[in-house]
C-alpha cells in the first residue's frame, strides 16, 4: 500500500460516496417520457444533485418542471427545476413553505401525466408539512426531542409520518391520477421504502397505534395538540392495499451496500483481505466501537492485512452537554477501547459529509491517538461521558471534512489492520 494509513482510509471513503452520486445511480433508472406533463418533486440531502442528473439526461423534447428541497449547503443550480433549501435535522418554516407548494403541485393531474419524485436521506425534517391543527414550533420541539432520545430511524419516523400531510404515503395520495415514479437513495438499515424520508410516495404498513406507543417507550411528553391528533382516526396514514398505489413505482437506486462493495473493491485491489459486517448495523455508538474493537484485535493476532467495514446507523443517547455526531462518537470509544493497539486505524464518517449537526463527516484515529489526547492533557474518557467527541477530535486535528457530498447512503466505517511485514 503506497498510501499512509490514514490515506487509504479516507480513499475508501470516497470511493463509497462516489458509488452513491446521483449522476452515477440517477440516469440509467429514469422512467420513459409521459405523453403529458412531468412534474419533479423531492426531498433529501440529495435531492439537488438528483434533480440536476436528471434534468441532464431528459430529453429535451420533453418539458418538465418542478421543486425539490435540500439541506442549506446541499443545493446545485438546475435550470428548469427549483431548489430550495432548509433545516435539518430540525425542520424550519422554509422547508414548510417549499412543502405546501410541492403537495399543491401534483394535485389537478390526469392520467397522462407523469410525477417524478426524487427522494433521500434527510428528507423527513426538509419535507415538513404539519398535519391539520399541528403546529411547526410542536414538530420542532417533538423532533429534538426523538432525536436525544436514542430511538431508531424506523421509530423517529413512524412517528413523523402519523405528524404529516404529505409523509406517509399521502404525497402519493395526492397526485392520484398520475402515475408516480419515486427515484430513491436509501440511508436506512434494510432499505424499507417506507421508511427513507418517511416514505412519502409509499403505503405505510405503521399505524398511529404504535407512534403514540413509541412516544411512551421514550419518555417523551408531547403538546396536547401532537396527542390529539394521534389519538383521532384522521391521524392514520394509507396502507398497503389501498388502490392509490397502483400507479407508484418505488425504485431504489443506490443504497449502503453498493457504497460498503465499492470500499470493498478498492480494499481487494490494494491486497487487503475483507471483512464486511454488512450495511444494517444499529445500536448505542459507543456499544458498537467497543464490540468492533474486540473483532479489530481478534484479526490482528493473525498478522494478516485486513479491512473490517460497516453501515448502518448507530443512535447516541445524549446525557451530557458536548457536541457529537455519532460517527465521532463511535470512534472515540473505539480508540478507547483498542487502547493504542498498534497497526489499528479507523475511519467512520457520515456519506451526506455531515456527522449528525456537525461541520464534519467523521473523523479518523490511530494507534497514537489516546497518546497524543494525553499529551495535550485531554481526557478521553470524560469527554465520551460528555457525548464530546468533536470537541475531542477537533483538539486533535483527526476531524474528515468534506463539505456536501449531495448524496447520502447513511455511516461507512472502515478499521484498517496493517501490521508491518
Amino acid at each position: 500500500m503506497s498510501l499512509g494509513p490514514r490515506e487509504f482510509l479516507r480513499s475508501l471513503f470516497q470511493a463509497a460516496i462516489d458509488a452513491a452520486a446521483a449522476e452515477h445511480c440517477v440516469p440509467g433508472n429514469l422512467p420513459a417520457p409521459p405523453s403529458g406533463r412531468t412534474v419533479i418533486v423531492g426531498a433529501g440531502k440529495a435531492a439537488a444533485a438528483m434533480a440536476k442528473a436528471a434534468e441532464d439526461h431528459w430529453p429535451q423534447q420533453c418539458p418538465l418542471s418542478g421543486l425539490v428541497i435540500t439541506r442549506y449547503g446541499h443545493g446545485v443550480p438546475c435550470r428548469s427545476i427549483e431548489v430550495v433549501e432548509a433545516g435539518h435535522p430540525v425542520p424550519d418554516a422554509a422547508g414548510v413553505a417549499a412543502a405546501e407548494r410541492m403537495l399543491a403541485a401534483v394535485q389537478g393531474l390526469d392520467e397522462n401525466d407523469l410525477v417524478l419524485a426524487l427522494i433521500s436521506g434527510g428528507g423527513s425534517s426538509l419535507f415538513a408539512l404539519p398535519a391539520p391543527g399541528l403546529t411547526l414550533v410542536d414538530k420542532q420541539a417533538l423532533t429534538r426531542a426523538l432525536l436525544k432520545s436514542g430511538a431508531p430511524i424506523s421509530e423517529i419516523n413512524c412517528v413523523r409520518k402519523h405528524l404529516s400531510a404529505v409523509k406517509g404515503g399521502r404525497l402519493a395520495l395526492a397526485a392520484v391520477p398520475a402515475r408516480v415514479v419515486s427515484l430513491i437513495i436509501s440511508d436506512v438499515p434494510g432499505d424499507d421504502p417506507a421508511t427513507i424520508a418517511s416514505g412519502p410516495t409509499v403505503a405505510d404498513p405503521t399505524t398511529r397505534q404504535e407512534a403514540l406507543a413509541i412516544l411512551a417507550k421514550r419518555n417523551i411528553v408531547v403538546p396536547a395538540a401532537i396527542r390529539a391528533w394521534l389519538e383521532s382516526p384522521a391521524s392514520e396514514t394509507p396502507k398497503p392495499g389501498d388502490s392509490a398505489f397502483e400507479r407508484v413505482d418505488n425504485r431504489i437506486i443506490a443504497t449502503a451496500r453498493d457504497a460498503l462493495a465499492a470500499a470493498g473493491r478498492l480494499a481487494e485491489k490494494k491486497g487487503f483481505a475483507v471483512l464486511d459486517l454488512g450495511d444494517r448495523i444499529e445500536g448505542e455508538a459507543r456499544d458498537v466501537g467497543h464490540a468492533h474493537a474486540e473483532l479489530a484485535l481478534r484479526h490482528a493476532k493473525d498478522g494478516r492485512p485486513c479491512v473490517i467495514l460497516s453501515g448502518g446507523e448507530t443512535t447516541v443517547t445524549v446525557k451530557g452537554k458536548g457536541r457529537g455526531g455519532r460517527n465521532a462518537e463511535y470512534l472515540l470509544a473505539l480508540a478507547l477501547a483498542l487502547d493504542g493497539a498498534p497497526a489499528i486505524s479507523a475511519i467512520a464518517c457520515d456519506t451526506d459529509g455531515i456527522d449528525g449537526t456537525e461541520t464534519n463527516a467523521g473523523a479518523l484515529i490511530g494507534p497514537d491517538t489516546l497518546g497524543r489526547a494525553q499529551a495535550l492533557g485531554i481526557d478521553a474518557q470524560a469527554m465520551l461521558r460528555n457525548n464530546d467527541a468533536y470537541a475531542f477530535f477537533d483538539k486533535l486535528g483527526d476531524l474528515v471534512e468534506t463539505g456536501p457530498t449531495r448524496t447520502n447512503v447513511n455511516d461507512f466505517r472502515a478499521i484498517l489492520i496493517s501490521p508491518s511485514p
